[in-house]
């Protein structure tokens, strides 16, 4: 499974393993980043092959040109994220497109409606498993197990005050995933192509 952000100077250095042609970073980058790339992109395309083809072509592209991405811009993880869902996001249009050429059904609005819904809800998972524990804790509670904020501050065993922050740190940190998906590219790394 993904580990959270990892500090710039990992990123840095896996990045430099990378351009130096070292096998073994591109399997540590796998083995740290691949359940996340695979998520994203089944979120998208909601197509287990279609992932795993995604996935294939997100690694090759960081094995292929590891000077794409740049350290200063954010995190190796972001990055990683960002390019996932380019690449989906095009899969999945070159995909719909195709269908509606051979059923003449359909509109261009009704596959924009389709690639901006996966957009966001893939978006939405991404900030969600992102967030920091706290946060995504207090979110679960209430809207999985449907607590209220006074419930929530029990079970996390945290004061009132420090759970409605939470949520509302955690809601707003989730109202980006609407407001970004609109664009069709994730802002973690400023619309990296």
């Amino acid at each position: 499974m993904a580990t959270k952000d990892a500090p710039p100077r990992w990123d840095r250095k896996m990045q430099q393993r990378l351009a130096r042609g070292e096998a073994a970073a591109l399997g540590e980058l796998y083995d740290r980043f691949a359940s996340l790339v695979h998520g994203l992109a089944h979120r998208v395309l909601g197509d287990e092959r279609a992932a795993d083809n995604i996935t294939r072509e997100v690694f090759a592209h960081v094995w292929q040109s590891p000077e794409s991405y740049d350290p200063k811009q954010g995190p190796l993880r972001s990055w990683i994220a960002t390019l996932t869902h380019r690449l989906a996001v095009q899969r999945l249009r070159a995909t719909e497109t195709a269908a509606l050429a051979l059923d003449g059904g359909g509109t261009t609005e009704e596959l924009e409606r389709k690639v901006r819904s996966a957009s966001v809800a893939a978006r939405a998972d991404y900030i969600v498993t992102s967030m920091p524990t706290p946060l995504r804790a207090a979110l679960e509670l209430a809207y999985f197990q449907r607590r209220d904020y006074r419930q929530a501050a029990a079970d996390l065993g945290v004061t009132e005050d420090e759970a409605r922050r939470r949520l509302r740190l955690g809601l707003q940190l989730l109202s980006t995933a609407h407001d970004t998906g609109l664009s069709g590219t994730p802002p973690e790394y400023g619309g990296a192509r």
